[in-house]
């Protein structure tokens, strides 16, 4: 099944793999709010590198975690990252995200959520994605709503308590075909 491209953009922001130019940017661009609701450490120069290699050989094996880097001025700018981590069996994707502090209340995160679920719609293999989200993080919250994913459960596991949004991915439209031509004329 051919996939769409990998690199999407909406006037504002673009979203594309992440790769090695991202290492240093992401490190400047890290701080505790990202610490305590995305990744739980302070990255190192070492761990980013160890990520970014990995999330190269995963674009390259089509997942099952793909990495975006969500970008501004054109696509020139890191202003943060998305990763959309594939359940093929359940035929799901789910979401997480994290916007650098000089970028954030500006919008990027919902864009850039709206760009990966159209990414994963029209892949045709995602029939729901999911946003996984701890209760007290209000900013993600809204995120999620405002990309049009709609609370579905509270969830409790060994990762700890949070809410699950989810958007249902409607099939892509294909075009149909041209009328044939009527009476022999074009």
């Amino acid at each position: 099944m051919p996939r769409p491209s990998n690199t999407l953009a909406d006037g504002v922001v673009v979203l594309s793999p992440l790769d090695w130019g991202d290492v240093e940017p992401h490190l400047a661009g890290e701080d505790a709010e990202l610490v305590r609701w995305l990744s739980g450490g302070r990255g190192t120069r070492a761990t980013v590198r160890a990520h970014v290699r990995r999330a190269i050989e995963r674009w390259h094996d089509d997942g099952p975690k793909l990495s975006f880097g969500i970008r501004v001025d054109g696509g020139a700018v890191l202003a943060g990252t998305i990763d959309a981590e594939l359940d093929r069996a359940e035929r799901r994707a789910g979401l997480s995200y994290g916007i650098y502090p000089a970028y954030r209340r500006r919008g990027l995160a919902t864009r850039a959520v709206r760009l990966a679920a159209r990414y994963l719609g029209e892949r045709g293999d995602v029939h729901r994605i999911s946003i996984d989200v701890d209760p007290q993080n209000v900013p993600s919250i809204g995120v999620a709503r405002r990309a049009g994913f709609r609370f579905l459960r509270h969830v409790t596991d060994d990762e700890g308590d949070f809410d699950r949004y989810e958007l249902r991915v409607r099939a892509p439209v294909v075009p149909a075909p041209p009328p044939p031509p009527r009476h022999g004329r074009p």
